[in-house]
């Protein structure tokens, strides 16, 4: 038995297992889609995070990374049970093929796995499913959890597309929009800070004819 598993998240820059072979390619009638709630890792309960899963699409392609898994049961057990508590928010396993770029028409693997979710919010508590592009760069940019800020999430996974020479359209669209948005909070957070206001305090007491007015107090925003 040898166990691969196909990333095409987080997986592919920070696998966090213990693997043997890590191989770069595609899967077919797949496509990466930010429709999956996290509670747990880059957002809240209160606040989740937007994550990937796949989507069903005739035709589509997903690119990404294989890693093999060999040494034993041992060892193959170890790594799953590693990604079971890390995809805790997948409520499914699929078995797919797996291609390589030289060679597009025949599997260069056939039963990898990969971790994927019921695109349906009464079956599946952390399905979101799909939103307007600002919605969703809106989400991104203000979620936070134990492992980082959502946004980080997402510029990682474009950083990393482009490092295996497979830069994804969608992707990019979406981290501009956050980037915009990001843009625009810095702004309001910069005019915010900016509206100091001088306040000068002058007390007359009765008993004295004249007194030197008290030292000028600056009130800032502390936000």
């Amino acid at each position: 038995m040898v166990l691969w598993v196909f990333g095409y998240g987080s997986l592919v820059w920070n696998p966090g297992f213990e693997f043997d072979e890590k191989v770069i390619g595609f899967i077919k009638d797949y496509k990466r889609v930010f429709d999956l709630a996290c509670i747990d890792h880059r957002g809240t309960p209160k606040n989740p995070a937007r994550t990937l899963t796949l989507e069903a699409e005739k035709g589509a392609i997903c690119w990404g990374a294989a890693y093999c898994v060999r040494g034993g049961p041992e060892k193959e057990k170890a790594a799953m049970e590693y990604l079971e508590r890390r995809e805790c928010e997948y409520d499914q396993k699929t078995s797919v093929d797996f291609y390589k770029e030289g060679d597009p028409l025949i599997p260069a693997l056939t039963g990898i796995m990969v971790f994927t979710s019921t695109p349906d919010k009464e079956a599946n508590k952390y399905y979101l499913g799909p939103a307007p592009l600002e919605e969703m760069a809106s989400q991104i940019a203000t979620a936070t959890g134990p492992c980082g800020d959502n946004r980080d999430y997402l510029f990682l996974l474009e950083k990393a597309m482009n490092d295996i020479g497979h830069p994804e359209e969608s992707v990019i669209e979406l981290a501009n929009e956050v980037r915009k948005v990001l843009g625009v909070m810095g702004r309001a957070r910069e005019k915010k800070m900016s509206g100091t206001h001088i306040i000068s305090h002058r007390t007359e007491f009765p008993h004295m004819h004249r007194v030197a007015p008290l030292q000028e107090t600056i009130v800032m925003d502390t936000s």
